[in-house]
Protein backbone atom coordinates (compact mmCIF):
# COMPACT_ATOMS: atom_id res chain seq x y z
CA UNK A 1 0.00 0.00 0.00
CA UNK A 2 1.14 3.35 -0.39
CA UNK A 3 1.44 4.82 2.98
CA UNK A 4 3.87 2.02 3.87
CA UNK A 5 6.21 3.43 0.93
CA UNK A 6 5.49 7.03 1.99
CA UNK A 7 6.62 6.47 5.36
CA UNK A 8 9.65 5.00 4.65
CA UNK A 9 10.31 7.74 2.26
CA UNK A 10 9.18 10.40 5.36
CA UNK A 11 12.56 9.09 6.91
CA UNK A 12 14.59 9.19 3.87
CA UNK A 13 13.75 12.55 2.43
CA UNK A 14 14.34 14.10 6.00
CA UNK A 15 18.15 13.09 4.76
CA UNK A 16 20.27 16.69 4.30
CA UNK A 17 19.57 17.83 0.95
CA UNK A 18 17.75 15.00 -0.67
CA UNK A 19 14.46 16.56 -0.57
CA UNK A 20 15.50 19.34 -3.26
CA UNK A 21 18.26 17.54 -5.02
CA UNK A 22 15.97 14.40 -6.42
CA UNK A 23 12.86 14.91 -7.68
CA UNK A 24 10.93 11.18 -6.89
CA UNK A 25 8.04 11.96 -8.06
CA UNK A 26 9.73 12.93 -11.64
CA UNK A 27 12.34 9.76 -12.24
CA UNK A 28 13.51 8.71 -15.65
CA UNK A 29 12.14 5.41 -17.24
CA UNK A 30 14.61 3.03 -18.00
CA UNK A 31 12.66 0.58 -20.24
CA UNK A 32 14.60 0.50 -23.48
CA UNK A 33 18.32 1.56 -22.30
CA UNK A 34 19.60 -1.98 -23.02
CA UNK A 35 22.90 -1.67 -24.47
CA UNK A 36 25.38 -4.84 -26.36
CA UNK A 37 28.36 -2.80 -24.97
CA UNK A 38 29.13 -0.57 -22.14
CA UNK A 39 27.39 2.59 -22.53
CA UNK A 40 26.50 5.86 -19.65
CA UNK A 41 22.93 5.54 -18.63
CA UNK A 42 22.64 1.69 -20.21
CA UNK A 43 22.86 -1.46 -19.00
CA UNK A 44 24.99 -4.01 -20.82
CA UNK A 45 22.33 -7.14 -19.63
CA UNK A 46 24.26 -10.52 -20.13
CA UNK A 47 21.06 -11.97 -21.11
CA UNK A 48 17.33 -10.98 -20.99
CA UNK A 49 13.63 -12.76 -21.71
CA UNK A 50 11.03 -10.90 -23.71
CA UNK A 51 8.75 -13.42 -22.90
CA UNK A 52 9.19 -13.93 -19.41
CA UNK A 53 6.85 -12.89 -16.62
CA UNK A 54 6.63 -10.03 -14.05
CA UNK A 55 4.03 -6.90 -13.31
CA UNK A 56 1.55 -7.90 -16.63
CA UNK A 57 -0.38 -4.13 -15.96
CA UNK A 58 1.70 -0.79 -15.81
CA UNK A 59 0.67 0.97 -12.76
CA UNK A 60 -0.91 4.70 -12.43
CA UNK A 61 2.63 5.58 -11.41
CA UNK A 62 4.41 5.18 -15.05
CA UNK A 63 3.36 8.64 -17.19
CA UNK A 64 3.45 8.89 -20.72
CA UNK A 65 6.59 11.32 -20.34
CA UNK A 66 8.98 9.08 -19.85
CA UNK A 67 9.36 9.19 -16.39
CA UNK A 68 7.74 7.64 -13.18
CA UNK A 69 6.61 8.54 -9.66
CA UNK A 70 8.34 6.42 -7.29
CA UNK A 71 6.12 8.14 -3.98
CA UNK A 72 2.93 6.47 -5.96
CA UNK A 73 4.22 3.23 -6.48
CA UNK A 74 2.05 0.60 -5.10
CA UNK A 75 3.62 -0.92 -2.27
CA UNK A 76 3.69 -4.57 -1.06
CA UNK A 77 1.92 -5.05 2.44
CA UNK A 78 3.76 -6.23 5.39
CA UNK A 79 6.50 -6.44 8.22
CA UNK A 80 7.60 -9.62 7.92
CA UNK A 81 10.69 -9.97 10.09
CA UNK A 82 13.16 -12.54 9.55
CA UNK A 83 16.66 -14.37 11.40
CA UNK A 84 18.97 -12.75 9.22
CA UNK A 85 22.52 -14.54 9.23
CA UNK A 86 25.28 -11.95 6.98
CA UNK A 87 28.84 -12.34 7.97
CA UNK A 88 31.76 -10.93 6.05
CA UNK A 89 35.54 -11.55 6.69
CA UNK A 90 38.96 -10.86 5.44
CA UNK A 91 40.87 -14.17 4.34
CA UNK A 92 44.31 -13.15 2.92
CA UNK A 93 43.55 -11.92 -0.76
CA UNK A 94 40.13 -13.01 -0.17
CA UNK A 95 36.73 -11.38 1.38
CA UNK A 96 34.50 -14.63 2.39
CA UNK A 97 31.04 -13.83 2.58
CA UNK A 98 28.42 -16.38 4.85
CA UNK A 99 24.88 -15.23 4.72
CA UNK A 100 20.85 -16.19 4.79
CA UNK A 101 19.34 -14.00 2.56
CA UNK A 102 17.12 -13.20 4.96
CA UNK A 103 17.49 -9.05 5.21
CA UNK A 104 18.18 -7.40 8.57
CA UNK A 105 14.67 -5.29 7.56
CA UNK A 106 11.47 -6.32 7.79
CA UNK A 107 9.98 -7.59 4.02
CA UNK A 108 6.83 -7.88 2.68
CA UNK A 109 4.11 -10.57 2.65
CA UNK A 110 4.92 -12.86 -0.22
CA UNK A 111 3.15 -14.48 -2.88
CA UNK A 112 1.65 -10.37 -3.02
CA UNK A 113 -1.78 -10.47 -1.15
CA UNK A 114 -4.57 -10.97 -3.59
CA UNK A 115 -6.40 -8.16 -1.76
CA UNK A 116 -3.65 -5.34 -1.87
CA UNK A 117 -3.03 -2.71 -4.56
CA UNK A 118 0.18 -4.17 -5.53
CA UNK A 119 -1.83 -7.16 -6.83
CA UNK A 120 -3.39 -5.37 -9.30
CA UNK A 121 -0.13 -4.71 -11.20
CA UNK A 122 2.37 -7.41 -10.21
CA UNK A 123 1.16 -11.18 -8.93
CA UNK A 124 4.27 -11.99 -7.75
CA UNK A 125 3.58 -16.00 -6.66
CA UNK A 126 7.04 -16.94 -5.15
CA UNK A 127 7.96 -16.94 -1.01
CA UNK A 128 10.94 -15.54 0.37
CA UNK A 129 12.91 -18.77 1.57
CA UNK A 130 16.29 -19.12 3.59
CA UNK A 131 19.60 -19.77 1.45
CA UNK A 132 23.15 -20.92 2.62
CA UNK A 133 25.07 -18.83 0.43
CA UNK A 134 29.10 -18.83 0.73
CA UNK A 135 30.95 -16.66 -1.58
CA UNK A 136 34.24 -15.63 -1.99
CA UNK A 137 35.55 -12.46 -3.41
CA UNK A 138 38.86 -10.76 -4.37
CA UNK A 139 39.39 -8.40 -1.56
CA UNK A 140 41.72 -5.66 -3.59
CA UNK A 141 40.01 -6.25 -6.97
CA UNK A 142 41.63 -4.66 -9.84
CA UNK A 143 39.96 -3.59 -13.24
CA UNK A 144 39.57 -5.95 -15.97
CA UNK A 145 41.47 -4.95 -19.12
CA UNK A 146 37.56 -4.69 -20.59
CA UNK A 147 33.95 -4.55 -18.94
CA UNK A 148 31.72 -7.72 -19.22
CA UNK A 149 27.99 -7.33 -19.48
CA UNK A 150 25.76 -7.12 -16.22
CA UNK A 151 24.21 -11.02 -15.19
CA UNK A 152 20.76 -10.95 -13.35
CA UNK A 153 22.07 -11.02 -10.03
CA UNK A 154 25.18 -8.84 -9.16
CA UNK A 155 26.74 -8.26 -5.82
CA UNK A 156 25.59 -8.34 -2.30
CA UNK A 157 24.12 -5.34 0.13
CA UNK A 158 24.89 -4.80 3.45
CA UNK A 159 21.72 -5.82 4.79
CA UNK A 160 22.63 -9.56 3.94
CA UNK A 161 20.22 -9.73 0.98
CA UNK A 162 21.12 -10.25 -2.96
CA UNK A 163 21.37 -7.03 -5.19
CA UNK A 164 20.06 -8.11 -8.73
CA UNK A 165 20.71 -5.46 -11.65
CA UNK A 166 18.20 -3.14 -13.05
CA UNK A 167 15.85 -4.86 -15.08
CA UNK A 168 12.74 -7.06 -14.44
CA UNK A 169 12.64 -10.43 -16.47
CA UNK A 170 11.34 -9.44 -20.08
CA UNK A 171 13.72 -6.22 -20.03
CA UNK A 172 11.88 -3.50 -18.34
CA UNK A 173 12.73 -1.22 -15.50
CA UNK A 174 12.43 -3.58 -12.73
CA UNK A 175 12.41 -0.58 -10.46
CA UNK A 176 10.00 1.48 -12.17
CA UNK A 177 7.64 -1.63 -13.14
CA UNK A 178 7.47 -3.98 -10.04
CA UNK A 179 5.55 -3.83 -6.76
CA UNK A 180 7.77 -4.26 -4.52
CA UNK A 181 7.80 -4.01 -0.70
CA UNK A 182 8.61 -0.88 1.73
CA UNK A 183 12.12 -1.90 0.73
CA UNK A 184 11.75 -2.47 -2.62
CA UNK A 185 12.73 -5.84 -2.51
CA UNK A 186 10.96 -9.07 -3.23
CA UNK A 187 11.85 -13.04 -3.90
CA UNK A 188 12.35 -14.15 -7.68
CA UNK A 189 11.42 -18.14 -8.35
CA UNK A 190 13.91 -19.96 -6.00
CA UNK A 191 13.25 -17.57 -3.08
CA UNK A 192 15.86 -15.07 -3.03
CA UNK A 193 15.02 -12.14 -2.02
CA UNK A 194 16.69 -9.37 -3.72
CA UNK A 195 16.62 -5.71 -4.96
CA UNK A 196 17.24 -3.93 -7.98
CA UNK A 197 18.53 -0.70 -6.55
CA UNK A 198 19.39 0.00 -3.19
CA UNK A 199 17.34 -0.04 -0.93
CA UNK A 200 15.59 2.87 1.32
CA UNK A 201 16.12 1.09 4.44
CA UNK A 202 19.54 0.66 3.96
CA UNK A 203 20.65 3.68 5.44
CA UNK A 204 23.14 6.03 3.12
CA UNK A 205 25.38 6.77 5.87
CA UNK A 206 27.31 10.52 4.79
CA UNK A 207 31.44 9.95 5.76
CA UNK A 208 32.91 13.38 7.22
CA UNK A 209 34.21 14.53 3.70
CA UNK A 210 30.51 13.99 2.55
CA UNK A 211 30.75 10.92 0.34
CA UNK A 212 28.48 8.04 0.99
CA UNK A 213 29.93 4.65 2.87
CA UNK A 214 30.02 1.22 1.63
CA UNK A 215 26.34 -0.26 1.11
CA UNK A 216 27.53 -3.45 -0.39
CA UNK A 217 29.71 -5.06 -2.77
CA UNK A 218 29.76 -6.04 -6.81
CA UNK A 219 30.22 -9.69 -7.77
CA UNK A 220 33.72 -8.91 -9.30
CA UNK A 221 34.96 -7.32 -5.65
CA UNK A 222 34.72 -3.84 -6.70
CA UNK A 223 32.40 -1.87 -3.50
CA UNK A 224 29.12 -0.23 -4.04
CA UNK A 225 28.80 2.98 -2.01
CA UNK A 226 25.36 5.36 -1.71
CA UNK A 227 24.48 8.10 -3.81
CA UNK A 228 27.01 10.52 -3.12
CA UNK A 229 29.95 11.53 -4.20
CA UNK A 230 33.10 13.57 -3.46
CA UNK A 231 31.99 17.02 -1.51
CA UNK A 232 28.77 14.72 -0.84
CA UNK A 233 27.25 15.82 -4.29
CA UNK A 234 23.82 13.65 -5.15
CA UNK A 235 25.29 11.45 -8.04
CA UNK A 236 23.18 11.04 -11.32
CA UNK A 237 24.47 8.57 -14.23
CA UNK A 238 25.94 11.46 -15.99
CA UNK A 239 28.59 11.52 -13.12
CA UNK A 240 29.64 8.01 -14.02
CA UNK A 241 31.17 5.87 -16.17
CA UNK A 242 29.36 3.09 -18.31
CA UNK A 243 29.67 0.58 -16.03
CA UNK A 244 28.38 3.18 -13.03
CA UNK A 245 31.50 3.58 -10.98
CA UNK A 246 34.91 5.66 -10.59
CA UNK A 247 37.93 5.87 -9.44
CA UNK A 248 39.51 8.24 -6.54
CA UNK A 249 40.13 8.32 -2.81
CA UNK A 250 37.69 5.83 -0.93
CA UNK A 251 37.73 4.52 2.55
CA UNK A 252 38.04 0.88 1.82
CA UNK A 253 38.74 -1.78 4.93
CA UNK A 254 39.47 1.05 7.44
CA UNK A 255 42.20 2.34 4.70
CA UNK A 256 42.49 5.38 2.04
CA UNK A 257 43.06 3.97 -0.77
CA UNK A 258 42.81 5.44 -4.78
CA UNK A 259 40.06 2.22 -5.74
CA UNK A 260 37.14 1.90 -8.57
CA UNK A 261 34.13 1.96 -7.45
CA UNK A 262 30.28 1.95 -8.05
CA UNK A 263 27.92 4.11 -6.84
CA UNK A 264 23.68 4.48 -5.99
CA UNK A 265 22.09 6.81 -8.22
CA UNK A 266 18.06 7.30 -8.08
CA UNK A 267 18.21 7.52 -11.91
CA UNK A 268 18.54 4.22 -13.98
CA UNK A 269 20.95 1.63 -13.73
CA UNK A 270 20.35 2.43 -10.14
CA UNK A 271 23.94 0.76 -9.40
CA UNK A 272 25.86 -1.74 -11.92
CA UNK A 273 25.64 -0.98 -15.93
CA UNK A 274 28.30 -3.40 -16.39
CA UNK A 275 31.28 -5.38 -14.73
CA UNK A 276 34.23 -3.60 -14.06
CA UNK A 277 35.93 -6.28 -12.99
CA UNK A 278 36.21 -9.73 -13.21
CA UNK A 279 33.52 -12.33 -11.65
CA UNK A 280 33.38 -15.71 -11.40
CA UNK A 281 30.07 -17.80 -13.00
CA UNK A 282 29.69 -20.19 -9.77
CA UNK A 283 29.60 -16.94 -7.63
CA UNK A 284 26.46 -15.24 -9.77
CA UNK A 285 24.78 -18.68 -10.13
CA UNK A 286 25.30 -19.66 -6.03
CA UNK A 287 23.25 -15.90 -5.43
CA UNK A 288 20.94 -16.03 -8.22
CA UNK A 289 19.96 -19.28 -6.07
CA UNK A 290 20.50 -21.72 -8.78
CA UNK A 291 18.64 -22.90 -12.05
CA UNK A 292 15.34 -21.00 -12.42
CA UNK A 293 12.50 -23.19 -11.13
CA UNK A 294 9.81 -21.77 -12.79
CA UNK A 295 8.44 -18.48 -14.46
CA UNK A 296 10.55 -18.71 -17.82
CA UNK A 297 13.63 -16.80 -16.14
CA UNK A 298 16.96 -18.23 -17.33
CA UNK A 299 20.37 -18.16 -15.03
CA UNK A 300 21.77 -15.00 -16.93
CA UNK A 301 18.00 -13.64 -17.25
CA UNK A 302 17.46 -10.77 -14.29
CA UNK A 303 14.37 -12.59 -12.25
Amino acid sequence: MRLHLLAALAALLAAPALAHEADLTRLPLGDGKISTEPKVGFIWACRIDPNAGGAFRNGPWIKDDGTYDFTRKAVVPGDVHWPSRYSMRLEGDNRVFSLNDLPSHGTGVFPIPADSEAYRYDRNPNRIEAHDLDVVLPANPVPAPQPSCAPGAVGILLSGAVLFNALDAPGRDAVAHETQDKCQGHPQESGVYHYHSISTCIDDKRLPDGHSALVGYALDGFGIYGRYGEGGKLLSSADLDACHGHTHMIEWDGKRVMMYHYHATWDFPYTVGCLRGTWSFKNMMTISGGPPRHRGFGPFGPP
